[in-house]
């Protein structure tokens, strides 16, 4: 039988929100948003020049007729959404690559406030830069869990009859996926390994689908997805701290 509760972990992001506006936690979420936002800048910016490209290609393919070129609208939208999916999950991506180093010290923060702990910020600095590599090396952990088998959703998904069944498979796994990303960084600090992090969600598998849900939909709303990184660490710690324990050993 799946254990946890759904509904206690659809909680957990709307308790991470709250988090990120604590005094003491606040710097560490302003920072790698900040970085975030000229990301997201700089990404629609080359990706609308791309897709200008490739609207004025295509309106050169097509007959010189004065109703047909007008139609050019038809190619802003259709390519406007194909920029809001890209932004959606490549930005989600490359946004937790950047940020790593701070989402880690924040969930090490958040977890001091979460058991009473004193907020102590006066290294945190030398902590952000010493934790860089192994920061970088985590996620790429759980880039290299994700893609086989996005791939084999994406294979399933274009099989007749069986794709029926890829869109709910799709969004289990992105919760899934939700949940295993931001409770890894308070589970990194405790040095629990990617492998056993499977494992202690696993135990509570209805919590860590209810928390990734929303974090899920959240990631595929433009602007939303700026602050909802942030917000998705707090809640991951906050899950972390009440469905698994801070004393949980590695692994």
């Amino acid at each position: 039988m799946l254990k946890g509760n759904f509904f206690r972990g659809l909680g957990y992001l709307g308790e991470g929100f709250r988090l990120i506006r604590q005094p003491g936690l606040r710097l560490f979420v302003i920072i790698p948003l900040v970085l975030n936002i000229v990301l997201f800048g700089l990404l629609f910016y080359f990706l609308a020049e791309l897709f200008t490209v490739m609207i004025a290609g295509a309106m050169a393919w097509l007959p010189d007729w004065t109703w047909l070129q007008a139609l050019d609208w038809l190619f802003w939208i259709l390519y406007g959404a194909v920029i809001l999916l890209m932004l959606a999950y490549g930005f989600v991506i490359v946004a937790n690559l950047i940020g790593s180093p701070f989402y880690g010290y924040l969930a090490e923060l958040t977890e001091k406030h979460l058991t009473g702990e004193e907020l102590n910020t006066d290294d945190s600095w030398q902590a952000i830069v010493k934790d860089i590599p192994r920061a970088l090396g985590r996620e790429v952990q759980k880039i290299l869990y994700y893609l086989p088998r996005a791939l084999g959703l994406f294979i399933i998904g274009i099989i007749p009859v069986v794709n029926l069944v890829a869109a709910v498979l799709w969004f289990l796994f992105n919760s899934w996926m939700m949940a295993l990303q931001y409770v890894d960084y308070p589970a990194d600090n405790h040095k629990v390994s990617f492998k056993g992090l499977r494992g202690l969600l696993g135990e509570t598998r209805l919590s860590a689908l209810g928390f990734g849900l929303p974090v899920a939909l959240a990631a595929m709303v433009p602007l939303l997805n700026l602050i909802v990184v942030p917000a998705a660490v707090c809640g991951g710690t906050a899950y972390w701290v009440r469905e698994k324990g801070a004393a949980r050993k590695s692994v």
